[in-house]
């Protein structure tokens, strides 16, 4: 299998030919219209009107509006129709776990289940740190597209092709160690509930870090190779070739589904998979298909991903009562009451700077080698505060604070605005140009709803494995490419 000598093909049109408006600006002005009209005023205020009122803080006020103001930057992205994803999910993640999760349960009093014992004094802290991150991401974002303008977006940018022989080796490789985790844990634990397979992969690895590496090297790898080999089926030179390429994906594609699949699967990783598969699939190659793909991620979030998983837990007969009550006591939705936990933390004095996200950094280290070696913040915080339970989040907010305080906060989101624009930046012209930064697209942006949720140190594994793997099936340098054409879009 050999790819195109020079410049990659474009099979979906250019970045100027994708991107370019495809809807009248009236039509564009009526979705955006439509779409604000849901998100930020039609969805906060019957949270307001259903939502039984007992707060037990004033602080609602503040994360109804950090509800509004993502509701409006979300409608922004999926109207506008360019893929900036890294963007789209991290105001996602704020829409409903800093926005319509904390509202609900301040209101009503009816907290996670998870992180009893709050005191409602914190709430109102806890929410003015949310904002001063989102405040900070954003001016960080703001900079660095000042810095694009400035620049004029006239650098070239390089496409790096997939490398067709270590792809072959990393599908193989994948499908080995998929096939040996299956091996281990089952049939009955690759497909069976989700209760069933998290007892078949203790039962195969006791100790929680193999474990978590073990799943993450049956997953990424494989999830990566599945791309590559996307990729080496549009530039393949000839027939024989393309079909190969197709055959390889279909065959990687569903070794990884019968590890990674909506019943047995965590809910985060299962939608990692899932949507980097529709976007290996060109579901974001047009401006069309990534508005749809957006709205679609949206929708999703709000209606499907809250009872997922009413259908995978062994003689499940839970109800829900409506939108909103989903919400109330869910200890899936206590992210904003572990950032208060790690505020009073800091507090506290107990912060060793950096501490945690040396953990993080350093997680392929045993614990037989490093005894005192940090553990999750989320299992940190439950620690201090006492919990019997902890396998809790903590997001992106509480491993700032954690590591460094206020301070930490404010320089860990002023980076985060930077660094996810830049990417943004890299990835759109990707999606139609190809190469091995559309695979880095179509993963890791979903992949951040992990990250943001936390812990890192559970999340960062995965992570590596997937870079490590992106680099790996790297070839070098084509020809450069032009700069993306934002003409008649929004900059936003």
């Amino acid at each position: 299998m050999t790819s195109s000598p020079g410049r990659l093909p474009v099979e979906h049109g250019s970045e100027k030919g994708s991107f370019r408006s495809d809807l009248r600006p009236e039509v564009r002005w009526v979705l955006l219209v439509a779409s604000i009209a849901a998100l930020a005023v039609a969805l906060p205020a019957a949270l307001l009107v259903y939502v039984p009122a007992s707060p037990r803080s004033d602080a609602w006020i503040v994360t109804l509006l950090i509800m509004v103001w993502a509701g409006v930057r979300v409608s922004l992205l999926w109207v506008s129709g360019i893929p900036r994803l890294f963007d789209y999910f991290l105001w996602v993640f704020t829409y409903i776990f800093m926005g319509i999760a904390p509202t609900a349960q301040i209101r009503s009093g009816l907290t996670s289940t998870t992180t009893p014992g709050v005191d409602s004094g914190m709430d109102l802290p806890a929410a003015s740190v949310v904002a001063l991150g989102l405040v900070c991401y954003e001016a960080g974002r703001l900079a660095w597209m000042i810095l694009e303008v400035r620049a004029g977006q006239k650098a070239a940018r390089r496409v790096r092709p997939v490398h067709p022989t270590r792809t072959l080796v990393l599908a193989i490789a994948g499908v080995l160690i998929g096939g040996y985790f299956v091996s281990r844990i089952g049939l009955a634990g690759s497909l069976g509930s989700r209760e069933g397979a998290l007892a078949a992969r203790s039962a195969a690895w006791p100790d929680p870090a193999m474990r978590a590496m073990f799943y993450a090297g049956a997953v990424y790898p494989l999830l990566v190779a599945v791309g590559g080999l996307a990729q080496l089926s549009r530039t393949a030179r000839d027939v024989a070739n393309r079909r190969w390429a197709l055959g390889g994906m279909i065959a990687t594609a569903l070794v990884l589904v019968m590890i990674v699949n909506p019943v047995a699967s965590a809910r985060y990783t299962f939608g990692t998979v899932a949507f980097a598969l529709a976007v290996f699939g060109g579901a974001v190659a047009t401006r069309m298909r990534a508005r749809l793909t957006m709205l679609a991620g949206i929708v999703g979030f709000l209606a499907i991903f809250p009872i997922a998983d009413a259908f995978r837990t062994e003689g499940s007969t839970a109800t829900r009562a409506g939108f909103f009550e989903e919400y109330l006591s869910n200890p899936d939705y206590d992210a904003f009451w572990q950032i208060a936990n790690s505020l009073s933390y800091w507090i506290d004095g107990l912060v060793v700077p950096f501490r945690q996200a040396l953990g993080s950094l350093l997680f392929f280290v045993p614990r037989a080698i490093w005894a005192d070696k940090p553990t999750d913040t989320g299992i940190l915080l439950a620690d201090y505060r006492g919990y019997s339970f902890d396998n809790l989040s903590a997001p992106m907010w509480a491993e700032a604070l954690v590591n460094g305080g206020l301070i930490a906060v404010v320089i860990v989101f002023i980076a985060l605005g930077v660094g996810l624009r830049a990417m943004d930046t890299r990835t759109i012209p990707a999606f139609a140009t190809g190469g091995t930064w559309a695979i880095v697209g179509a993963i890791l942006p979903v992949y951040m709803t992990i990250l943001l949720r936390g812990s890192l140190l559970q999340a960062t594994g995965a992570l590596m494995i997937t870079i490590f793997s992106v680099i790996l099936i790297t070839g070098r340098n084509t020809d450069d490419v032009g700069p993306p054409d934002y003409s008649r879009s929004s900059s936003l």
